[in-house]
């Protein structure tokens, strides 16, 4: 095998930046790589070279290894920002300690769990949108409904006052962004830890049947230091509202810019033809687009390369789910493609815990809010609108929608 040493000018930035007119698709630059191999060399903030792992069967090989570590307190893991204060939550971390945590929090996230917080996630969707038309318009999609949606989830699911979601939403915005200082973030992370902290501490006082008591009972037995409980927090609050939010505006924006793809969602009452709308719109936006970040523990043959132990790999997976030896014609949004295979969610071990909830709250979106406004249309025009190019997670910061 052989190993590739670009000249220094010619390896690009990342993250990379996506085409002007073009919101919904990967870096022209991110689909020129892939074109030309699996593997290549990317530059970081550091300066570091990691690789970058463009195409769809090598990103699920790798994510799939137990020779590439997840832990990003390893020598050579490709961070996306400084890091401070260490480890964040058990995502960052490899097995058996990662295994252990997970598996702390598992059940509420069990489809059959999910399944049955389906008739309570439909009610909030309806009022929210009760409200909206109820309301002036035009109205920010974002603000009155998109992030709403799984805030009052995940809170209900956490045990974590609703009422609060103005600090916890402000904060996580700021852990989350790439433009926000090193102790910026730092602050923010420490804002979220003490808030989760002292939750904790009335849970362990007062349990109830939320996640957060079980966490707490975990404390009281034992088997967790209220420290790792209140991180753990962090981290489920963090991921349950923020990437679903952008996925509802965002995949509400790109179905508005593909009204026959609209047209044919609101006319059918088949679940399976939402379940596979959702897919296909996971695939198509794929949210996360910093990337899923991992460093080698030894070295690795791939694609005709080597990945060197102790070297960076970022799998773009954003540009992984445009693969067109997996998905032809990966640019067309088309809701009746089988697009289940897609890396939105990760795979392997590391593979998003809450993805059966998140699946069940955008079923539920989709299949009831155009519907519900069948007039519903952008009130800005798409070039106007402000993209979050400035965070981990991808999507709209504002979605000026009216009917």
């Amino acid at each position: 095998m052989t190993t590739m040493s670009d000249p220094v000018a010619e390896i690009p930035e990342f993250p990379m930046e996506r085409a002007a007119g073009c919101p919904f698709d990967p870096p022209p630059t991110l689909r020129a790589r892939q074109e030309e191999g699996p593997l290549s060399r990317v530059r970081l903030w550091d300066g570091s070279t990691p690789w970058v792992v463009t195409r769809y069967a090598e990103q699920r090989a790798l994510l799939a290894d137990p020779r590439v570590s997840a832990d990003i307190s390893r020598p050579g893991y490709p961070s996306s920002a400084p890091v401070h204060g260490g480890k964040i939550g058990f995502i960052l971390m490899d097995d058996p300690e990662h295994a252990r945590l997970r598996r702390m929090v598992t059940a509420p996230f069990t489809i059959k769990r999910v399944e049955a917080m389906r008739p309570a996630v439909q009610k909030i969707v309806d009022d929210l949108i009760d409200a909206m038309l109820a309301g002036p318009k035009p109205v920010d999609l974002m603000q009155a409904f998109a992030l709403p949606v799984p805030s009052l989830v995940i809170c209900e699911l956490l045990g974590v006052p609703y009422d609060d979601h103005d600090f916890f939403q402000e904060n996580s915005k700021r852990l989350i962004s790439r433009e926000a200082a090193p102790e910026e973030r730092a602050a923010a992370h420490g804002r979220l830890s003490a808030y989760l902290d002292g939750l904790m501490g009335e849970k362990l006082a007062a349990p109830g049947a939320d996640l957060l008591s079980g966490l707490a009972g975990r404390v009281t037995a034992g088997e967790l230091e209220r420290e790792e409980a209140a991180s753990m927090g962090v981290l489920l609050l963090l991921a349950g509202h923020e990437t679903t939010a952008n996925m509802i505006a965002l995949g509400t924006l790109a179905l508005l810019d593909n009204p026959g793809q609209l047209a044919a969602l609101r006319a059918s009452d088949d679940p399976k033809l939402v379940a596979g709308a959702v897919e296909e719109l996971l695939r198509y936006l794929n949210i996360t687009h910093n990337g899923r970040r991992r460093v080698a523990l030894e070295d690795i043959e791939i694609g005709g390369l080597t990945i060197r132990a102790g070297e960076g790999v970022i799998m773009a997976n954003d540009i992984g789910n445009r693969d067109p030896e997996v998905f032809p014609e990966p640019d067309r949004l088309d809701i009746h493609r089988d697009a289940r295979r897609h890396v939105a969610f990760g795979f392997g071990v590391h593979q998003c815990l809450g993805q059966p909830l998140a699946r069940m709250e955008l079923q539920v979106v989709y299949s009831t809010l155009y519907r519900r406004i069948p007039t519903l249309r952008a009130a800005a025009a798409l070039e106007e609108l402000p993209f979050k190019h400035d965070g981990s997670v991808y999507g709209v910061h504002e979605l000026p929608v009216t009917w």
